[in-house]
């Protein structure tokens, strides 16, 4: 009797904390990642206390809850498009419009606590795209060059590689070298571009989803500095200003420039003679 009352306010707390059992949410991932175009699979498992045909449904987060499964059919872009197993969803060939954040509700009324929820993220895998590429045909010796390569649909960002005549250009192995590349940002710069770096090139983007893809090859010519040129022409160029200088010099001496100038002429003025004027009648005589 006296075991007995022992485990008697065991059994009664038991009792008491039996209607506690609430619904359970969980899934198998809560992170999913799928290729665009292929199917994902959403999971959700619930368990319940007493209900046994409890209220399930799916909503899309994004600036506003938008209704995935609810009153046991799928609704918007999802109608025709997905299937559910349990809880579980599986939505057909998925792109980015799909990706995103889903939460599973579980809602049964005769439970106690009649209310549980679980999120699954989708992220869904592109491909690289064939990237743009930014080669320009020509340059100058010493000059600094750039070479961009650039795709902008690939998720996750694409990394870039360059090739100059179907061989791969490493990452300069020393401070000094002559070229610079981002691999991030897809841009292979030439610090001083010499003769020896002239040639074809074209660059790859991949990111690990679906097979890489590289751009149209371009020629690049390097062309050396006519430096004689520059001197014969910058000689000539001096010639001009002296010259220029020297008669403008001359003309300005000879009063060219002059206000009253107003060209040579080879008649001389002479001014008229002045009549000699008659006093006679303008005297005035003191008497």
């Amino acid at each position: 009797m006296e075991g007995t009352s022992l485990y008697l306010p065991i059994v009664i707390l038991l009792m008491q904390c039996s209607p506690c059992a609430l619904v359970t949410v969980s899934t198998n991932s809560h992170k999913v990642e799928v290729h665009e175009f292929s199917d994902a699979v959403l999971s959700c498992m619930f368990r319940t206390e007493k209900d046994q045909n409890p209220r399930i449904e799916w909503k899309k987060k994004g600036k506003d809850v938008s209704f995935v499964y609810f009153e046991g059919h799928f609704r918007g872009p999802f109608e025709g498009r997905a299937t559910i197993e349990g809880a579980t969803v599986t939505l057909r060939r998925v792109t980015q419009e799909d990706a995103g954040e889903y939460r599973c509700e579980i809602s049964a009324p005769n439970d106690s606590v009649n209310l549980g929820e679980t999120n699954v993220t989708l992220k869904v895998l592109v491909p690289p795209h064939t990237p743009s590429c930014d080669i320009p045909s020509s340059a100058v010796t010493g000059s600094l060059v750039q070479l961009r390569c650039r795709e902008q649909q690939s998720i996750p960002p694409a990394t870039y590689s360059w090739f100059k005549n179907n061989q791969l250009i490493g990452q300069p192995q020393h401070a000094n070298a002559t070229y610079k590349i981002n691999f991030q940002t897809g841009i292979l710069e030439f610090i001083a571009v010499a003769k020896e770096d002239a040639g074809r090139y074209t660059c790859q983007a991949k990111n690990g989803v679906g097979s890489p893809k590289m751009c149209e090859g371009k020629h690049l010519n390097i062309e050396d500095v006519n430096i004689k040129a520059i001197v014969v022409a910058s000689v000539v160029v001096l010639l001009l200003i002296v010259v220029c200088g020297c008669g403008g010099l001359f003309l300005h001496r000879n009063g060219f420039f002059s206000p009253g100038h107003r060209g040579r002429s080879n008649v001389n003025y002479i001014p008229p003679p002045q009549e000699p004027q008659d006093f006679r009648h303008t005297q005035s005589f003191m008497l």
